[in-house]
């Protein structure tokens, strides 16, 4: 039997002790008092009370938190709001507090179960708080277990059951409450507290002390009501008999509506509410049938009860949804570029689809199928505003859902409404947030989500909402019913692609969104971030203080290090507000027209150095091109022969494993073509081999320093001089071919900042060359090379460094050898 706490019916089997540990209990003199208005509590019984007395919600809060007993006592008059000790009946229980409901309306319901009855002596106040001094009194127990007590017990059923019969008042789960008693003293009781019986009737049998002698005046009082109600339906009959039909109805309908009135005046107006929004809705027949469905078992429900507004949730969630209410598209392709081009600098690739998406769906008269976007690339470079650019100039609306982090499936699905807390997932969420069926949905950082935990897959889940196959009838959890977000247009932001599944990285379509070059940075600066900083720190209208070129570029690179801008807005703040505070303590800006000194007066000394190249003035040092989640960097590989046993490599530079399996194979290729290449392989016996990388602190990892190495190591070993200005990024095999790596517009940038001017690569990564933009060519020369030996044939010159080391050799050994 579920346990209702509106009804105390169903709680006459929560007791399953043993009924003597009811009365040996230890309490102190002292408790705090429970006034019941219209209540009587007996020993053993558990009672569902509505409490809403701030006093009476003190007492019960702090008594369930503590386990701790209170005194419940009746009031003499229930109109009493704070009783005195001539306002009590003398006689009371002690209590403790099961459990505690807060209901919908401000409403709390409170389980207490009685244990001992007791004397109050005298009550006195503290603070909000009512305290009784209180004395045991003798309640006599017997087991009632003989033929007397049962023959007595089945009258007392049986006069119950011609009670209920009579009476259509009563719940339905008083009759199972009669036939789930087993208990004679806890059954008597029971019946004490819940039946139908005056106040002042029910303290007097909570003044028997005796079981038997209460058991006999509460037969007495029964069977007087049950007098009274077979009256009672007497006159109801004779009554209904001499009413004719209308009158009849328009009774019946009168005392519904008072009923509904009295007992869940809110479910009137609910129903009536849910109504009038879904009469609009542009649902499917199905969605419709269990809309119906759901309301009508609204209707029947109590708004008392706690599964109420559980169902509530559920509709209105349903008719909040926007079924079929799209947007109207603006497919202006002119607008939509000058939106584009107004909001973001460059991006010219990641621009031109986004025409080609709004060109197509012009074209085909909003028909075509639906893509999904997936744009990645390094923090801070502008992917989540382009999104709601894209929304502004296809004129949809903008909902983001931010899925870093998250680790429950429910999140995108949503949870099954036999829970706790049940309700719809991010993405029934976002469109109800929207009012849309068709807005520009973004999925920022999709790369982040967790994988695999005990509350199940996320990313899995995210299959079913990005396939355009499927999201035709997605399903959400809570609502059970198929959502269409075919209208929708997804697009999903990451940093990485790598950490993406791939059946999720399949359903989307790829676009790198790369990092700036120092000249771009300026101009976002100008066009952007300076505005938007100077109108944040209250200078929007002042037109005397400007940054030229020269300042912009001095700060982008002496203070930020970054592929986006992110970072240089915060400098950039950071830079307004030292004006800002200069001004307010001397009365004048620091400076108007802002020179590099000036930048570096303000923010202090210079957080970054510039990587430039060092030259080739030592045998050893090549200079190759890195990939990091900031952009691309140089990366110096650094050889050194000491003497020694030989052969012993030594790897430094907090070098992970692909980076330190690439060395041992640069070395084996050169030990493979010692002739080749020049080498002798003496020199491996007398010298030990120290590969360094340097800024150790950073961990470094890849495949793309194979040839940088190998270049390394042949300069080390043959003291040959390294082409100036050049740098290189390629990954090797063991028999010398070149392979193609990745990153390579990050890693042209970092060369041109550098001051590189021959780039070495591998010749199948041409094609990413050619789609770059000349602006980021410009000044740079590219050598394709295939094997190991061309890059060396180009990267190494024939003469030697100054001071070149001069091998010692064991020529015996070699002889021995040959």
């Amino acid at each position: 039997m579920s346990n209702n706490p509106q009804n105390p019916f169903s709680f006459i089997a929560e007791y399953n002790g043993d009924e003597k540990s009811i009365y040996d209990i230890e309490f102190p003199e002292t408790l705090p008092v429970l006034p019941l208005r219209d209540s009587v509590l007996f020993p053993g019984v558990i009672l569902p009370i509505s409490v809403g007395r701030t006093g009476s919600l003190k007492v019960c809060k702090e008594s369930f938190e503590r386990s701790s007993f209170i005194v419940c006592a009746t009031q003499k008059d229930p109109a009493t709001d704070y009783p005195k000790t001539e306002d009590l009946y003398p006689v009371a229980v002690v209590a403790r507090i099961v459990r505690i409901y807060e209901l919908p309306e401000d409403t709390t319901t409170v389980i207490i179960q009685g244990f001992t009855p007791v004397n109050i002596i005298e009550t006195f106040p503290d603070g909000n708080t009512l305290m009784a001094t209180v004395k045991a009194k003798a309640e006599y127990y017997e087991e009632m277990n003989g033929e007397s007590y049962m023959l007595m017990k089945q009258t007392l059923q049986n006069r119950l059951r011609e009670y209920i019969h009579v009476n259509d008042q009563l719940p339905d789960d008083a009759q199972l409450a009669l036939n789930n008693a087993y208990s004679m003293p806890f059954f008597v009781n029971f019946i004490c507290a819940n039946f139908p019986l005056e106040t002042h009737i029910k303290m007097r049998l909570l003044r028997e002390a005796h079981p038997i002698v209460r058991t006999t005046k509460l037969l007495t009082e029964v069977s007087r009501e049950i007098q009274y109600a077979r009256i009672r339906s007497d006159i109801k009959q004779k009554t209904q008999r001499d009413i004719d039909k209308q009158q009849r109805d328009y009774f019946l309908q009168r005392q519904l509506q008072n009923i509904q009135e009295e007992l869940g005046s809110a479910t009137t107006g609910d129903v009536n509410k849910l109504r009038r929004k879904a009469q609009n809705l542009l649902w499917s027949a199905d969605v419709k049938a269990t809309f119906e469905q759901e309301l009508g078992k609204l209707e029947r429900m109590n708004a008392q009860s706690p599964d109420y507004q559980v169902q509530l949730t559920y509709l209105e969630t349903l008719v909040q949804l926007p079924w079929g209410k799209r947007t109207k598209c603006n497919y202006n392709l002119p607008r939509a570029e000058k939106i584009l081009e107004k909001n973001h600098y460059g991006m010219k690739e990641v621009k031109e689809r986004i025409l080609e998406h709004i060109a197509v769906r012009y074209y085909s008269h909003d028909k075509a199928r639906p893509t999904i976007l997936c744009l990645y690339g390094p923090p801070g470079v502008g992917k989540t505003s382009l999104c709601r650019s894209i929304a502004d100039a296809m004129g949809r609306k903008y909902v983001r859902a931010s899925l870093g982090g998250l680790h429950d499936e429910a999140e995108i699905r949503g949870h099954r409404r036999t829970y706790i807390g049940a309700m719809p997932g991010r993405i029934i969420k976002s469109l109800i947030k929207a009012d849309s069926s068709n807005p520009v949905f973004v999925l920022d950082e999709i790369d982040k989500i967790t994988e695999n935990t005990h509350n199940g897959d996320p990313a899995s889940a995210l299959l079913e909402v990005l396939d355009p196959e499927q999201n035709k009838a997605f399903h959400d959890n809570f609502l059970e019913v198929d959502v269409d977000l075919s209208d929708v247009m997804f697009i999903a932001t990451a940093n990485t692609i790598g950490s993406i599944p791939r059946p999720l990285l399949d359903r989307m379509e790829l676009i790198e969104v790369n990092g700036y070059i120092t000249e771009e940075k300026i101009e976002i600066a100008k066009r952007h971030l300076v505005p938007r900083v100077k109108e944040g720190c209250g200078l929007k209208d002042d037109k005397t203080i400007r940054l030229n070129k020269a300042s912009l570029e001095f700060l982008i690179e002496k203070y930020t290090r970054e592929s986006g801008v992110r970072g240089l807005e915060k400098e950039l703040d950071r830079f307004f507000r030292k004006m800002v505070l200069h001004h307010e303590r001397h009365g004048v800006f620091p400076a108007t027209s802002v020179t590099p000194a000036d930048v570096e007066q303000i923010l202090g000394k210079p957080k970054y150095q510039r990587d430039i190249y060092q030259g080739n003035g030592f045998a050893g040092v090549v200079t190759g091109l890195a990939w990091t989640s900031v952009g691309g960097e140089i990366l110096y590989i650094e050889s050194s022969l000491s003497r020694g046993k030989g052969q012993k490599l030594t790897l430094t530079g907090n070098l992970g494993d692909v980076m330190k399996e690439s060395a041992v194979l640069a070395l084996e290729f050169i030990k493979a073509h010692a002739d080749a290449i020049g080498v002798d392989l003496r020199i491996f016996d007398s010298y030990n081999i120290h590969i360094h990388v340097p800024e150790g602190a950073v961990p470094k990892d890849g495949p793309s320093a194979g040839i940088t190495m190998t270049t390394s190591l042949v300069s080390a070993l043959t003291q040959r001089k390294v082409r100036k200005g050049i740098a290189m990024t390629g990954e090797i095999t063991l028999r010398g071919k070149v392979l193609p790596v990745g990153g390579i517009k990050e890693k042209i940038l970092a060369a041109k900042r550098a001051g590189i001017t021959d780039i070495v690569l591998c010749a199948d990564n041409r094609k990413d060359i050619e789609v770059i933009d000349e602006l980021y060519l410009r000044g740079l020369t590219f050598h394709y090379v295939e094997t190991v030996l061309q890059v060396l044939d180009y990267a190494l010159l024939k003469e030697k460094v100054e001071h070149p080391i001069e091998f010692k050799l064991d020529d015996e050994k070699g002889k021995d050898e040959q």
